[in-house]
């Protein structure tokens, strides 16, 4: 059983998040300070943390500043709509994602299982596998040893062509490539009538990796130049 700590000054709302993931079978503990979740953290196996920014005594900011001191589990942050300075701030500092309040219950409990998933992921990857061979942006990562693609935790199969594709433009986030050097990097020949070909293979690609293909949160097409990845870190659930 895993469990969560959640922290925020409004004991309604600490109460309401505990209910829902007590309902998705997590154990809950319950802080209404930065001091009180700094002291569990020290008393207890935490596995993620919940945590208000706006608190009196230690701020979710400067709580958040001091477990990434000694600690990398997961860290979500609430805030309340239109604080999204202290929303950047947190990630910027170590927080893992946000939730807005007022929160849909169905997506804060997304939120969570995606980031313990991912933690989860990242750790087996740490002790099995070869870190410079994991690319990834935001909640898409490629182990180019076991040639294994997943989207927050969710395994993707792909075809070698569009593998080697999508790595071509994980390994090289927020680099527009033009049709051409795409054709000439995975075919190795040169690209005469290649636009179809890679249309179609980015248009599989996207069908296999994004929620909604026609809205696409990573393979992105930059109209007259080319395709690329966005290099981004994880701000929003893609599977929710």
């Amino acid at each position: 059983m895993q469990t969560i700590l959640v922290c925020d000054d409004d004991k309604q709302i600490v109460e309401a998040i505990s209910i829902y993931l007590a309902g998705e079978g997590f154990r809950l503990l319950k802080a209404y300070d930065g001091y009180d979740a700094l002291k569990i953290m020290d008393q207890e196996k935490v596995d993620l943390l919940i945590i208000d920014v706006m608190m009196p005594g230690l701020d979710g900011i400067r709580t958040t500043l001091k477990i990434r001191e000694k600690s990398s589990i997961p860290i979500i942050i609430l805030s309340a709509k239109g604080e999204d300075n202290d929303k950047i701030l947190g990630l910027n500092i170590g927080a893992d994602d946000y939730i807005t309040k007022p929160f849909n219950p169905l997506e804060m409990v997304a939120r969570v299982k995606s980031q313990l998933r991912r933690y989860t992921q990242l750790g087996n990857i740490g002790e099995a596998g070869n870190l410079d061979s994991i690319y990834s942006s935001g909640g898409l990562v490629i182990n180019d040893d076991t040639k294994e693609v997943t989207v927050e935790g969710e395994p993707v199969k792909l075809t070698p062509i569009e593998y080697n594709i999508l790595l071509l433009l994980v390994k090289n986030a927020g680099k527009v490539f033009s049709i051409d050097e795409i054709y000439t990097s995975i075919w190795n020949e040169q690209a005469i009538g290649a636009d179809n070909t890679v249309a179609v293979h980015i248009r599989h690609i996207r069908e296999k990796i994004e929620i909604n293909p026609k809205e696409p949160r990573y393979l992105k097409v930059v109209w007259g130049v080319g395709y690329k990845v966005e290099k981004q870190t994880s701000l929003e659930d893609p599977r929710k």
